[in-house]
């Protein structure tokens, strides 16, 4: 077993340590009291995602006018969460990464739904057969990991192709950041503005500042909506309205269970068309595993740690696909972009989390609580968190020669083609014909992902196109780790 961090402390003295500028580093543990709110800020920049899932299939799956049966599929996707990043800090790669659901499932998923046997099927039916398909991949995930073939493929990755999938997942969630803040500028801006300011201008004026700046931007826009809405400014259906009435139809308990829609059904093509979301939902975890090493003051993710981290997050699949989420678990890139902003990578900070996304998740009125922060507020956040990944990734370009014909071209290309090709395949999807149907897609959802095509240009064309080791950034990167 390999163990990627230091022995722990109580301090920030291990961050120092390290070299890298954190308040606290991987191994150290904050006081609890701090720990928990730390803990909970990861809550808070993730719940946006965790929550747009099961919205965004309620649709599919026949739910969007059952509130009840929406708000159970919210808090297991909020416990299960909880439970798969206990996993993965614990027994996985033991990053501090948090675990949730992944957009990358959402294509196969609608798909799923929308197959010929079961358009006019209800909603256990067509969450039963996502399950299945969820689990046959889960199975393949953990093969795949706990096998090594991951691992060995890490030789033929280096910084020209972790900059570039990196960047491309933070730069290709665009559509939530100022289309959603956008929505109202004036308490999207605001959010924006107040994380900005807490995090860059203030945080060395005071602890607070340093430690919490996304959740202290989140309530302070949140709080001037809900003044705004109970002044009459903001009426009913306006995009920054503030209201708690969600909360009275949610009850106060309900613990998620295996099994709790019944048992799964495994159809071909449905579990064919769902490992390309695996595949996609791969691709993206290994480059955040990179960014979030780098962010929290770990190695550079060695062969065994990625092979780990793959295979626990094939487990945390079939946890999700046993629960019943409509989704698997994957990486959460919005909690890397915390630590870059917070300067906190502690892993025992996002094991706290952890524990409050399962105690949060049993109960249905504090969840059903986030879902009235206002989506302006939501597109705010993420407008600063999202760049911070798009950064981390370009940071891996320290150790490249940018004055190299050879690695501009490659780092162009990559980039380009991983925001032009998904907007052209989305809008032309490949169609084979009805009997190759389940290759047409995997092919659109591979092409529609934008680190999944950027990845695979880069790693091709820097191992097939002659340069030395120095030149492509290897011999730098190395060291550095």
């Amino acid at each position: 077993m390999v163990d990627i961090a230091k022995p722990a402390s109580d301090g920030p003295s291990g961050a120092e340590e390290s070299g890298h500028d954190l308040i606290y580093g991987i191994d150290d543990v904050p006081p609890v009291a701090e720990g928990v709110a730390l803990g909970l800020q990861h809550y808070l920049t993730m719940f946006g995602s965790t929550v747009a899932i099961p919205l965004i299939l309620s649709g599919p799956l026949g739910i969007s006018d059952d509130p009840e049966k929406l708000g159970w599929l919210i808090g297991t996707m909020f416990f299960v969460s909880g439970i798969t990043t206990l996993l993965q800090t614990t027994l996985g790669n033991r990053l501090p990464i948090v675990q949730g659901g992944t957009f990358s499932f959402l294509t196969p998923a609608i798909a799923i739904c929308g197959m010929a046997s079961l358009k006019s099927a209800g909603f256990e039916v067509k969450m039963q057969t996502v399950q299945g398909a969820i689990i046959i991949g889960a199975l393949a995930e953990i093969v795949i990991g706990y096998t090594g073939l991951v691992g060995r493929l890490r030789r033929f990755i280096g910084p020209i192709t972790i900059a570039p999938t990196i960047a491309l997942i933070g730069l290709a969630l665009f559509p939530f950041g100022a289309p959603e803040a956008g929505k109202h500028w004036g308490i999207g801006g605001l959010t924006i503005l107040l994380i900005i300011l807490f995090s860059q201008v203030l945080r060395r004026r005071h602890r607070v500042f340093e430690l919490f700046p996304v959740l202290l931007g989140i309530i302070g826009a949140w709080g001037v909506a809900a003044i705004l809405t109970a002044a009459g400014v903001f009426e009913p259906g306006h995009p920054a309205y503030t209201s708690l009435d969600k909360l009275d139809a949610a009850p106060w308990v309900r613990v998620p269970y295996p099994l709790q829609w019944g048992m799964p059904q495994f159809e071909v093509a449905a579990i064919v068309g769902m490992l390309a979301g695996y595949a996609a939902s791969m691709v993206e975890s290994i480059g955040d595993y990179y960014a979030c090493a780098r962010m929290s003051g770990a190695p550079i993710p060695d062969g065994k740690t990625i092979n780990k981290g793959i295979g626990m997050e094939g487990v945390g699949c079939l946890v999700a696909g046993v629960f019943g989420t409509g989704n698997g678990t994957t990486s959460y890139s919005e909690n890397i972009g915390a630590i870059g902003l917070t300067r906190v990578g502690s892993r025992r900070v996002v094991q706290y989390g952890a524990a409050l996304m399962i105690v949060l998740g049993a109960v249905a009125k504090f969840g059903a609580l986030f879902t009235t922060i206002p989506q302006p507020i939501v597109g705010g956040m993420y407008c600063a968190l999202f760049g911070v990944i798009a950064a981390v990734g370009l940071s891996n370009l320290q150790f490249v020669d940018l004055n190299s014909p050879r690695n501009l071209f490659i780092l162009g290309f990559a980039f380009f083609m991983g925001l032009s090709l998904p907007a052209y395949v989305t809008a032309n999807p490949l169609d084979l014909g009805e009997s190759l149907g389940w290759l047409a897609g995997i092919l659109n959802t591979l092409g529609s992902t934008g680190m999944a095509v950027g990845a695979v240009i880069a790693v091709v064309l820097d191992n097939v196109i002659p340069g030395t080791d120095a030149e492509r950034g290897l011999t730098e990167w190395q060291k550095a780790g």
